[in-house]
């Protein structure tokens, strides 16, 4: 990373420790909460790095989130497209509360605790499946990575057949090792599958999610067949991170994980921490529809913002102390989940897998341990999702 004529060069990736946002994002914050930064696509547009500025952009209509107009700050594959129908993280309002607003009222506090026996029946499957075939074990694959896939597999109504191809269709989009084609064929298999799931709903619903939204009618086969798509994304890959993450994090540390795990599940307060030490959505971009005044700069009508969480949430303008972490809860709202009408409406749903996730595992393995050789536990660097490809470990 360089700094020439005060334009960032690249975006920070690179960590010095696994559990800390790059050194180079909070050497950049303790001067600028903003700073010009280059594109991997050419374009020239700005690194966000404090949490105030964060918020107001995140809540600001004045920036907009669709996909045709966004700017990757790492290489990627995808191309400035609009989101497919459905896809409404990638949408402005009305299109974006269209899609959202009939979500809503499944995702509620309230309706999460109803499916916490499900998490947990699902959470068990996984350890049993564990125990069943002994040490050691790649947390990832065995526990992190599938649990929030068969949990949104449920909430959609897919039965067992289903669900087992959606794991193996994730687990090759998620492998940083498979070629691009690989990786493309195992998305647009994923989008079909969702396909044929919405069409059984039609013809067989039941009491699950899809089978609601068809019943209401506001809603055809694609838009349906996109937000269920999106649901899955959205609800895999982060909610998985987070997990092994946390775990590896936790295992670091048996003090803090005898204190954290000493009642019967992790506090509320305990995941909301890890949440904002560990962000693992390392960036959200917004894309200015006129020009704004921020931070002291001028940000022009179609400049891209990137906006770092895992920095902002380790503002010490904001948060006291905000590189130790707080085991009764940091004070203030973090925003690993967003902040505005985006930020993720499955928050719930995700606070109540982790906490029920990492509790049950560290409950049935109190004796869990890092295997000999975790140090070829690889970390996810220059992508969005920042995590672990594997995590070994033995009890």
């Amino acid at each position: 990373m360089t700094i020439d004529q005060h334009v960032l060069r690249e975006f920070p990736t690179r960590r010095g420790c696994p559990f800390d946002p790059p050194a180079e994002l909070a050497t950049i914050a303790e001067s600028q909460e903003i700073v010009s930064m280059a594109y991997p696509d050419g374009h020239t547009g700005w690194l966000v790095t404090s949490y105030p500025l964060a918020r107001t952009i995140l809540a600001s209509a004045a920036f907009s989130t669709r996909h045709e107009l966004r700017h990757s700050p790492v290489p990627t594959m995808l191309k400035p497209t609009p989101a497919p129908p459905g896809a409404f993280i990638g949408m402005d309002p009305p299109e974006h509360t269209r899609y959202r607003k009939p979500l809503s009222q499944y995702f509620t506090v309230r309706r999460i605790r109803q499916l916490e026996p499900a998490i947990e029946r699902v959470t068990t499957e996984y350890l049993d499946a564990m125990e069943r075939l002994g040490p050691p074990a790649d947390l990832m694959q065995a526990f992190a990575l599938p649990i929030p896939v068969q949990v949104i597999s449920d909430i959609l109504g897919s039965g067992p057949e289903f669900a087992d191809e959606l794991q193996r269709l994730r687990a090759v989009t998620l492998d940083p090792q498979r070629p691009a084609d690989d990786v493309a064929a195992s998305v647009r298999a994923t989008h079909e599958l969702m396909g044929r799931l919405v069409s059984v709903k039609r013809r067989e619903p039941a009491d699950d999610l899809l089978s609601r939204l068809i019943a209401d009618g506001d809603l055809n086969d694609q838009e349906l067949t996109g937000l269920a798509l999106m649901m899955l994304i959205a609800g895999h890959e982060t909610t998985a991170h987070t997990i092994g993450l946390s775990t590896y994090f936790l295992l670091q540390d048996e003090d803090l994980r005898r204190r954290l795990t000493a009642g019967p599940a992790l506090s509320d307060a305990a995941v909301g921490e890890l949440l904002r030490y560990l962000t693992n959505v390392q960036f959200v971009t917004r894309t200015a529809l006129t020009d704004v005044e921020l931070g002291g700069v001028l940000i022009k009508k179609g400049e891209c913002c990137t906006i770092s969480l895992s920095a902002a949430n380790r503002d010490a303008r904001y948060f006291p102390d905000p590189n130790v972490f707080a085991e009764a809860g940091a004070r203030g709202s973090h925003l690993a989940f967003g902040h505005g009408i985006h930020q993720c409406i499955g928050q719930n749903l995700a606070r109540a897998e982790i906490r029920i996730a990492i509790s049950a595992l560290l409950r049935r393995f109190p004796r869990l341990r890092l295997a000999a050789d975790h140090s070829h536990t690889n970390t996810r660097d220059a992508m969005n999702t920042y995590g672990l490809d594997r995590l070994p470990v033995v009890w």
